[in-house]
């Protein structure tokens, strides 16, 4: 790790937000002004070896914290998603946490606020039973307690049941000619099962359907007999 003094800090042509220092007119490494500021560079300054290698842990951790605003961009992510994706482009866990330390703070990074949102969308557009939520919030790294309280929240998992049953009817043309009821209810309750309804959801949506079923079949059957 070069030491010395630094001759020359030069903004790069390509990114005015970077710049190129030199130490005793070496080219030494390109740092963001984030990372100038912090470690309080400036032309004259001499550099020990060890204050070389904070600059560069520094530089690191501010690039780190780049590239994760580069991936918030896209929509808002759990603290896991972007550990992961740090972590995947070699980051040094020192400099992970760095950056999102640094993301939490600015309140760019927040869990709980992550996981309302995710339910809120799933139940505006896919909705899910809570089994179905839990399991989606913990594959995105939500912490078990993080999900149980927003699970808990009445206002956005509230009449599940009501969900269940509009599912159901939308899906009810697929299921209605099954030969019986014991077959009804095993493709229709396994639909919603795998969309995170439990069996004290399901089971009265079943009975409700098939005896939909049935009574319209009888007034079929009734109207073709007036024919």
């Amino acid at each position: 790790m070069p030491a010395g003094k630094i001759t020359h800090l030069r903004a790069q042509a390509k990114d005015s937000q970077r710049v190129n220092m030199f130490i005793d007119h070496t080219f030494a490494l390109g740092v963001s002004l984030t990372t100038l500021a912090k470690a309080g560079l400036f032309v004259g300054k001499e550099i020990s070896e060890e204050e070389y290698a904070q600059i560069e842990q520094i530089e690191s951790a501010d690039k780190a914290f780049q590239a994760a605003l580069r991936f918030l961009e896209a929509r808002p992510r759990s603290t896991a998603e972007v550990r992961e994706r740090l972590a995947r482009k070699d980051f040094a866990p020192e400099a992970i946490d760095a950056a999102l330390g640094r993301l939490a703070e600015l309140d760019l990074l927040d869990d709980a606020a992550f996981a309302r949102l995710w339910v809120e969308n799933r139940q505006s557009c896919r909705p899910r039973g809570v089994n179905a939520l839990r399991d989606e919030l913990r594959r995105k790294g939500i912490d078990s307690d993080v999900a149980t309280a927003v699970l808990s929240d009445d206002a956005l998992t509230g009449d599940e049941a009501g969900r269940a049953l509009t599912l159901a009817r939308a899906a009810l043309r697929k299921y209605a000619a099954s030969r019986d009821r014991n077959t009804f209810a095993r493709r229709m309750g396994g639909y919603l099962q795998r969309r995170g309804f439990g069996f004290d959801v399901v089971h009265p949506i079943i009975d409700q359907l098939w005896s939909e079923i049935q009574t319209e079949a009888r007034n079929v059957e009734e109207d073709q007999q007036d024919i």
